[in-house]
């Protein structure tokens, strides 16, 4: 069971469908009253209406001072859900701008803006948590998304630097790192991946459910396919050869196409 879940004021952002309206769901069904926040408004207000909560549409990066409104002036859970990724039939999008640009405004500065707005009330009072949707990639990388892989990990620098800076002073934070899952957004990987992510591919409540888990053990890390770990220490421990493992992954890629 997690602490202080019923009753709770949650903000979920880009929760109109996805590891987003899982979160939204879950966190509903555990007694909290929860904002839908997603850039299509007929989406957040459906998922809204699904589970009897409010509705604030519009861009992830503003929404904390309204989604406080809704709630009667305090949330005590975010969730930094909402993200992009840009995907194609390209093998280098290296030199896409807008892909850079978008990717570094929604994966990273809107978490930053979101904490920036809500540390203030969080540390008056000596709690809050703050979640952050990352991806596998923040750990590892991904093949033909250079702008993915490379702001979800800001998006996890991020949410240490939280962790480690606000920690003694009531803030908890959780970094949510899936690989594949079966969304929207996985689809429009296209041929990298139908390689690399949808072979093992879960749903988006095992994401949720990962999550009530991580948080009732007080754990930051929350890795919804646990071989990720592995994956991450094999990284860490012999850089060489995993970057020669994934290379070769790469190749293999190309030579599909």
């Amino acid at each position: 069971m997690v602490e202080a879940v019923q009753g709770a004021g949650v903000v979920v952002t880009g929760a109109g469908g996805g590891i987003g309206a899982a979160l939204a769901r879950r966190f509903a069904a555990e007694g909290a009253r929860v904002v839908v926040n997603d850039l299509d408004a007929g989406k957040a207000e459906a998922v809204a209406g699904e589970i009897g909560g409010i509705a604030v549409p519009g861009d992830a990066s503003a929404v904390v001072a309204d989604a406080r409104d809704a709630l009667g002036g305090a949330v005590d859970v975010y969730c930094a859900n909402a993200g992009v990724a840009f995907g194609g039939p390209e093998l280098d999008d290296l030199g896409d701008e807008v892909a850079w640009s978008a990717s570094w405004d929604v994966n990273v500065m809107a978490h930053v803006r979101a904490a920036h707005a809500l540390l203030p009330q969080w540390l008056e009072r000596g709690s809050g948590r703050f979640v952050s949707t990352v991806s596998a990639a923040g750990l590892l990388t991904m093949i033909g998304a250079a702008p993915y892989a490379v702001t979800k990990h800001g998006a996890l620098a991020f949410a240490e630097y939280l962790s480690l800076t606000y920690r003694h002073r009531g803030i908890k934070v959780h970094a949510i790192c899936p690989q594949g899952v079966r969304t929207d957004m996985l689809n429009a990987t296209g041929s990298a991946g139908d390689l690399v992510l949808k072979p093992t591919a879960i749903a988006p409540q095992d994401v949720a459910d990962a999550l009530f888990k991580g948080m009732a053990e007080d754990r930051f890390l929350i890795l919804p396919h646990p071989e990720v770990a592995g994956f991450h220490e094999a990284r860490a421990g012999d850089p060489d050869r995993w970057l020669a493992g994934m290379n070769h992954l790469q190749q293999k890629w190309e030579e599909s196409r």
